[in-house]
């Protein structure tokens, strides 16, 4: 299975920390729900999905038309959340792989946040970097790691760039290139 780890960077090389006052631009939610569509899930941690029902509905039933995501296998990473309903609640990165893979997918998508990424970046479950690169200097960040004890470095492959509007530029990138 090919898992793809979408983010957002500001310019200096931070992990975009979404608030009231700096919300992700549609353009850049315009362009997840494309990879979303295509393909058919995505994996989230439990922060960010909490903060995602803040701001908008649950999740409903695979066939209500008017969810954006009707249709798509949410799968939230945590080890607190019990059930919830219209999504799928696992503990580890391990499992969601497995539990799309049993789903009859051949591409994860990883949505957010920092703390998911560096987990699937540290186990090597990562084949795709999705970046997008927004025209903003933050004073304090995170940062994507592939180890967060010691220092490590993997070259990867730029596969495509492209502006997706609104300034920002998405580079793509192939973590372990053939």
């Amino acid at each position: 299975m090919k898992t793809i780890l979408w983010a957002g960077l500001s310019a200096n090389g931070n992990y975009s920390q979404s608030d009231y006052d700096h919300a992700p631009s549609e353009a850049a939610l315009y362009n997840f729900g494309e990879f979303v569509k295509e393909a058919g899930n995505y994996i989230v941690g439990r922060r960010t999905f909490e903060a995602l029902l803040r701001n908008q509905p649950a999740p409903s039933s695979k066939d209500n038309a008017a969810d954006p995501f009707a249709g798509i296998d949410i799968v939230v990473i945590s080890r607190n959340f019990q059930e919830l309903p219209g999504v799928k609640i696992v503990a580890t990165p391990q499992q969601a792989i497995a539990y799309l893979q049993e789903k009859g997918h051949s591409t994860a998508l990883l949505a957010g946040g920092v703390t998911l990424h560096n987990t699937f970046l540290e186990a090597g479950l990562v084949d795709e970097l999705i970046l997008n690169i927004s025209p903003l200097l933050e004073g304090k960040g995170v940062n994507l790691l592939l180890n967060q004890e010691r220092p490590e470095h993997k070259e990867i492959k730029l596969l495509d760039f492209k502006s997706i509007g609104s300034d920002i530029i998405q580079l793509r990138y192939a973590i372990n290139p053939a």
